[in-house]
């Protein structure tokens, strides 16, 4: 396949080709940094080869040598979120074939921005620190000089230092442990990675963690204090996968295990192979929440096995996850109940496009990002834009049944390799070529290259969302004098997923007045609710409302847990009543040292902080 440029990366893979990381880590949590030593296994495409570039940001490099020999080094200006290029002379030219280690020893930054360091107070268990990675999207390059792209894929091998009372994960198989021969207060853990992957899914976790099995090939993983619930949440894994091999083939990273992190983690779940990384506002008690994970096991094969080639075209990952995750619940729960689903995300869908704008680029399926951070440009979008095309494909085509072959199809062509949006349509073209003629009626520049809502509306089933529409309908045409007619026994016959739609329904007209929304907290109690989903949409109801008294819970919520996906529209809905925004701005830089740096640097930007002030971020 032709090579393609990543806007997001320095390194060129048209000229080399990293195979395989060795990395040592020693974890130090006084001074908040990785002391690390990395040898780079690099095939070389082309003839005279002298100059090998790297992917780094705010990294200290010591020493660099190639297949043993010293070589020099430099890092080159910083440009904003891409850091800066490190230049390495090779001391000899190298031509197409061949190939070469290249060792590098060096440190992270304490304001690495893969990295979060806990303190012990902020933990569950109060009693030891935490150390956590997230490097989606192109934040590996603050963890390890690497090709930060994910168009190379690599296999890895790696050994952690950590202080004996700590156990070290990483998104690997575990290949054992030993006592740390240069510190006996310190043990070392072993982990491969024998499955090619790209840069963003390298994962290190280390903490006072246990486990629980719960599958054949699963175990959970969190502090204790989280552990036992967890292993009730998520006892359908094995299920779920079981249902996707079913659909997509056979699993191919071997574990399948989910770690459950504290609550600072900024996303709902990260896909990184072999331990799948989970927020605990999963935690519902019901096991309602659960299909976060079918979404994170589907990235098993839609974004872990064949992976966008650029961040431009993260639909591809995202997109096929969201179709796979639907087909996962459609398995164990019926073709309803994953019509109820793509309901709920169109509406998501519509929200994010009006926060956008509709003639916001970013809101493109296949986005532009030359020169833009792919967090700032991360939204739903990818989803349930991505989800909404090839639903509709599916129904052009004949159905489930027949466009789940094509995707497993797609997977099966493009295991273990990076694809673009080009060539995810000739594999359809070529998929369906006695359909060639309805493919080509498709109007594929207003479904990738237009900003905005989607060509065409998919008409989905609303049989599990018409008790949603019509108790919605009944509060948002009701009069004060109407108000004594609601009661708890509305709710008593919906699911947790009816009530989250339910409240995404009102959130998606004007809002309610506060007569109605204090009325709704008497009958429904909503205040009392845990379920992160449900919590975090009645209490964006009552802000938008303008009560005053929902705003201490919103900011609560926004600032106990971290996932980006709760936080920010909770901060953004405060400051955006008037009589509110100073609270906003408070809460915020109280809390914002406890924050993940990513999450702290967006939510600064909602609230129009200047970033001058954003020390450290």
């Amino acid at each position: 396949m032709a090579p393609v440029s990543d806007p997001c990366s320095f390194s060129s893979f048209s000229k080399c080709l990293t195979k395989h990381l060795n990395l040592t880590y020693q974890v130090d949590f006084d001074s908040h940094v990785l002391k690390g030593k990395v040898a780079l296994t690099v095939e070389v495409l082309e003839d005279k080869l002298s100059v090998l570039t790297l992917d780094t940001k705010d990294l200290k490099i010591f020493k660099v040598a190639a297949n043993g020999q010293t070589a020099k080094f430099a890092l080159g200006a910083k440009h904003g979120y891409k850091g800066s290029p490190l230049e390495i002379t090779l001391p000899f030219e190298l031509s197409r074939g061949q190939h070469v280690i290249v060792d590098i020893e060096y440190e992270t930054s304490p304001q690495a921005s893969a990295l979060q360091w806990l303190s012990p107070a902020q933990t569950a268990g109060k009693k030891h620190p935490y150390l956590f990675s997230q490097c989606q999207a192109t934040h590996c390059r603050t963890m390890v000089p690497c090709q930060d792209t994910p168009s190379v894929k690599h296999t890895y091998y790696a050994q952690v230092s950590v202080p004996r009372e700590l156990v070290a994960l990483m998104s690997a198989v575990q290949d054992g442990q030993e006592q740390d021969p240069n510190d006996s207060s310190r043990v070392i853990y072993r982990f491969r990675q024998p499955v090619p992957m790209p840069s963003y899914l390298i994962a290190l976790v280390v903490g006072a963690l246990e486990s629980r099995v719960i599958g054949p090939r699963s175990r959970v993983w969190s502090e204790k204090e989280y552990v036992d619930k967890a292993a009730f949440e998520f006892s359908e894994t094995e299920a779920m996968l079981r249902a996707a091999e079913t659909l997509a083939g056979p699993y191919v990273w071997g574990q399948y295990d989910l770690l459950v992190l504290p609550p600072s983690f900024p996303y709902g779940g990260m896909e990184n192979p072999c331990l799948t990384f989970a927020t605990p506002t999963l935690l519902a008690g019901d096991q309602s929440l659960s299909n976060v994970i079918a979404h994170e096991i589907s990235h098993s094969w839609t974004g872990n096995l064949v992976t966008n080639k650029t961040w431009e075209h993260f639909w591809l990952n995202e997109g096929h996850t969201v179709y796979l995750e639907r087909m996962i619940c459609r398995a164990l729960d019926g073709e309803q109940f994953r019509q109820f689903k793509a309901m709920g995300g169109w509406k998501e869908l519509h929200e994010s496009v009006e926060r956008f704008g509709a003639n916001n680029v970013l809101t493109n399926l296949v986005p532009n990002l030359q020169d833009v951070d792919p967090d700032d440009s991360f939204s739903c979008v990818p989803y349930e834009k991505g989800f909404a095309l090839l639903y509709y494909l599916e129904e052009l085509m004949g159905g489930p049944e027949v466009f789940m072959g094509f995707v497993k199809s797609y997977i099966q062509l493009f295991a273990y390799s990076s694809v673009t949006t080009e060539e995810w349509k000739d594999c359809l073209f070529t998929y369906f070529k006695d359909k060639v003629d309805i493919l080509n009626k498709v109007d594929w520049n207003a479904w990738m290259y237009t900003p905005g809502m989607p060509p065409v509306k998919p008409q989905y089933d609303t049989t599990l969302a018409d008790a949603c529409i019509a108790l919605s309908q009944k509060w948002l045409k009701a009069k004060d004098a109407d108000l004594a007619g609601f009661s708890e026994a509305d709710i008593k016959p919906l699911s947790s997923h009816q009530l989250i739609e339910f409240l995404a329904l009102l959130l998606a007209e004007d809002p309610l007045p506060l007569s109605h929304v204090k009325r709704m907290q008497e009958v429904y109690h909503f205040n009392s609710v845990t379920n992160s989903e449900i919590r975090y949409r009645w209490l964006r109801l009552c802000v938008q409302a303008h009560w005053e008294g929902a705003v201490p819970l919103a900011l609560e919520m926004a600032t106990k847990q971290g996932r980006m996906k709760f936080t920010r529209p909770l901060f953004r809905d405060v400051f955006n009543v008037a009589e509110f925004r100073d609270e906003a701005v408070k809460t915020f830089k109280e809390h914002r040292a406890t924050m993940h740096p990513v999450t702290a640097a967006l939510v600064a930007r909602d609230l129009k902080i200047e970033e001058s002030q954003n020390t450290g971020l």
